[in-house]
């Protein structure tokens, strides 16, 4: 297994809210790029997609921690078998604001690994990136 671990980022949210929005893959639509992923499709725990230049994909939430942790899974038709951990974890002394960190680890065999692994590293800094500014800006603490 490979293992690849995101920057963090920091999200003015709390992190009940932003868990319980990661939690349930059908709000996941309004987070991935539409020009990358098509055919979207989803449940509460499960969602598949196509990746333009990669293929069919899934997920399936495997475990949930409330409001620290929860855990992906390749699911379906995938180019490789991984594991996905979202972390988040309130930032001290900040009222409404959490770290956010992503870690992919990835069953590749070395040719995979050597096509793929620095656009995993670079994809999942881009998926911090994104998380930020989509919870910064789009969604409202209640």
């Amino acid at each position: 297994m490979s293992k690849y671990t995101s920057k963090t980022g920091k999200i003015n949210k709390s992190d009940e809210l932003i868990y319980n929005f990661l939690t349930d893959f059908n709000n996941l639509k309004a987070v991935v790029p539409q020009d990358k992923v098509k055919n979207f499709e989803a449940t509460e725990d499960t969602c598949k997609f196509n990746i333009e230049g990669v293929g069919q994909a899934g997920l399936k939430i495997i475990e949930k921690e409330p409001n620290k942790l929860i855990k992906i899974t390749s699911d379906g038709k995938s180019p490789f078998s991984f594991f996905f951990w979202i972390q988040l974890k309130p930032i001290e002394n900040e009222e409404k604001t959490t770290a956010i960190r992503l870690i992919i680890d990835a069953n590749l065999n070395p040719m995979m690994k050597m096509m793929v692994g620095k656009h995993l590293e670079k994809g999942i800094d881009a998926m911090v990136d994104q998380l930020v500014v989509f919870f910064n800006e789009k969604v409202k603490e209640e």
